[in-house]
């Protein structure tokens, strides 16, 4: 027998083998119908899978949260039946489900085009209707490497030759079609219903080596509801207008090219907003206590294989050789050299915490797969920083740490929506004594912090240590992962960090490796994004244009514009001969905030018409009190506070209103 607890906390004795239809089937005809999963002490496991142990126990439905991961993956199955089905000879890879949707890798020699999606999802919706019973076998690995060989799977086949000894080779029959799957997946193919889509093609490297053949990946996203699918096909349509990209063309941002890939040229619009984050952060680090180093962009080989960024990374790093025969590597990351200005000198208990930041230049190797935009790029700068502290300053380190990041994230306009907690990985330095109090100890700062859920992500920490991943959520709903904190003790032990004790002795440090923005370049885009390139003043490249509507304001248009900027905004001049609706159109569609519209009448009252990016309405005031509160509105969020208090007059509300 064995002992189930369920949710309300009651137990009840079931015969081992029993399976979660039998459970459901104990408990009502209509839960049986409805169940299409289950779930044992936190694992999912098939509706028709024996049981043979107790535990916490769940019966889960499609409308349950933790049953759409799952839809997603039975989906993929059904694609990649529907694919063999219509395209004979495919081979299928690898079809997990990810984010928002799955994805499926095949290997064809004829490319898919557009419009084989739409007969793809046809035929996946006839294979739904089909309701294919979808069932687990074990089997045993020759006989499975043999079968997969024999029907011209040789991705499956070498799937289970690497295949640690030992392992269940399951395989999941869906009616006479079947793949080689962990699982666990839904009773039948109705189940998955018929709320997906298939979004878009890609090429991707067998296992994500660009040396091994190229692969047909299809993207496709699934939902338990129609409704859900309807919602997230406008959140797509949303985000394609925010696509930092197009917005980056439109307001003259930066440009990528060919011959210098995943590098970023950022024109004068787009570097000032770089600067003007870049300078909003050092501020919040000088307030909070940093001090700010530069270390070489270039060091040797050798300390990279003492950290142990050689042996992990030396494939994603960018080298050279010298005449002299030094291998050069430049830095992917900024840790080790901070392990050296540390190192500088001897360090008391007296000195820690010490919090080193950089605005680090790092540089990693990407295939060009894989570069997107200014989100994933080859050259790049991290809002880098290393905390050097004592083993009972972590907490403390941590938790402020947390609330610089959180107010930083509410500045830019970004909310906090999750932190997730990466653990060790299988390749690793330190031993598992060490790797317990790490984990433990970043978990209980985190809760300290205010954090009241943490999500664990098992295999997905750093070689060196946890760390703790932050998520943020943007103005349409998106998450992006940006912030770290990392908690290390096998840096400073390999690069023999230390400082003296209380007791006179040496200590070794521990690390916190932390970062708000994490690439500064994949933060701003994300800020492109969730504005649309509608920027609160503070961030705007371009803050304010003063534009003429005849030549006869001209004068008094430069007028405007040496009094704007006298007070720091940043302003451009358009005394172009054209008339002044297409004028504001043309800087409406570059994002420009403030449009100052002068004419003679203007220019002879001393006035502005006032423009504001999404609205047809103006408002006309007195240049002098228009300065005043554009300035105003225009200081960074950390400075507002003295701005207001400093403040020579308040304006009147209508000049602040944004229309």
């Amino acid at each position: 027998m064995i002992d189930l607890i369920f949710p309300d906390g009651s137990k009840r004795q079931f015969d081992e083998g029993a399976t979660g239809r039998d459970i459901a089937a104990s408990i009502s005809k209509s839960l049986e119908k409805k169940a299409v999963l289950v779930k044992l002490d936190g694992e999912l496991l098939d509706l028709d899978r024996p049981l043979r142990r107790g535990g916490r126990f769940e019966i889960l439905t499609r409308e349950s949260p933790e049953a759409l991961e799952t839809i997603r993956h039975d989906v993929s199955h059904i694609m990649a039946e529907a694919v063999q089905e219509l395209f004979p000879g495919t081979q299928v890879t690898i079809g997990p489900a990810i984010e928002d949707g799955f994805y499926y890798d095949f290997a064809r020699a004829e490319p898919f085009s557009l419009e084989d999606l739409a007969r793809i999802e046809q035929r996946m919706k006839e294979i739904v209707d089909r309701d294919e019973a979808i069932q687990r076998e074990v089997w045993d690995r020759d006989v499975a490497i043999a079968h997969f060989e024999s029907i011209g799977e040789h991705y499956k086949a070498e799937i289970i030759q690497g295949l640690p000894e030992g392992e269940e080779v399951s395989v999941y029959r869906q009616g006479n079609w079947k793949d080689l799957c962990r699982g666990p997946h839904l009773p039948s193919t109705k189940a998955a219903g018929k709320a997906f889509k298939l979004t878009k093609l890609a090429g991707a490297y067998w296992r994500g080596d660009h040396r091994n053949p190229q692969l047909q990946r299809i993207y496709g996203t699934a939902w338990a509801s129609e409704a859900e699918l309807e919602a997230y096909i406008r959140r797509i349509e949303e985000a394609e207008k925010r696509d930092h990209r197009r917005i980056g063309k439109a307001m003259d941002l930066f440009h990528m090219q060919e011959e210098a890939k995943g590098m970023i040229f950022w024109h004068p619009k787009g570097w000032t907003l770089y600067r003007t984050v870049e300078a909003y952060m050092r501020r919040r680090l000088d307030d909070d206590g940093y001090v700010e180093v530069k270390a070489p962009q270039i060091m040797d080989r050798e300390l990279w294989e003492r950290s142990g960024h050689w042996a992990k990374f030396h494939q994603n790093m960018f080298t050279c050789e010298t005449e002299e025969g030094e291998i050069l590597a430049v830095k992917p990351m900024n840790c080790p050299g901070h392990v050296q200005i540390f190192n500088q000198g001897i360090k008391s208990y007296r000195d820690l915490p010490l919090r080193m930041a950089e605005f680090g230049a790092c540089h990693r190797y990407e295939p060009s797969g894989a570069l997107h935009g200014i989100f994933r790029v080859r050259g790049f700068t991290q809002d880098d920083a290393h905390i050097f502290c004592r083993e009972d300053q972590i907490e403390a380190e941590s938790t402020k740490f947390i609330r610089l990041l959180e107010s930083v994230y509410r500045d830019c306009g970004l909310e906090l929506h999750a932190v997730k907690l990466a653990l060790r990985p299988e390749l690793r330095f330190g031993t598992d004594e060490v790797w317990d109090v790490a984990e433990q100890k970043l978990e209980r700062a985190a809760k300290a912090a205010g954090i009241a859920h943490v999500e664990l992500l098992p295999n997905e920490g750093a070689f060196y240590g946890p760390k703790l991943e932050f998520h943020l959520r943007d103005a349409i709903g998106r998450t992006w992962q940006c912030g770290t904190l990392q908690l290390d003790y096998v840096l400073p032990e390999r690069l023999d960090a230390n400082y003296i004790g209380e007791d006179g002795e040496k200590h070794r440090p521990v690390m916190l490796h932390r970062a708000i923005c994490g690439s500064m370049e994949r933060f701003i885009g994300v800020m492109i994004e969730s504005y649309a390139g509608a920027f609160p003043l503070w961030l705007a490249p371009t803050q304010v244009v003063v534009a003429t509507i005849t030549s006869d304001a001209d004068d008094y248009a430069r007028q405007v514009a040496r009094e704007l900027k006298a007070k720091g905004l940043r302003v451009e001049l358009d005394l172009r001969n054209e008339k002044v609706g297409y004028k504001v159109r043309e800087h409406s569609v570059a994002k420009v905030p403030v449009i100052a519209v002068v004419g003679r009448r203007e220019a002879e009252e001393r006035k502005v018409a006032l423009r504001r990016l999404g609205s047809d309405q103006q408002q006309v005031a007195d240049l002098g009190q228009v300065a005043i509160a554009l300035a105003l509105e225009a200081t960074p969020p950390d400075l507002a506070p003295m701005a207001r208090e400093g403040a020579e007059s308040r304006p009147a509300v209508g000049v602040l209103e944004a229309g």
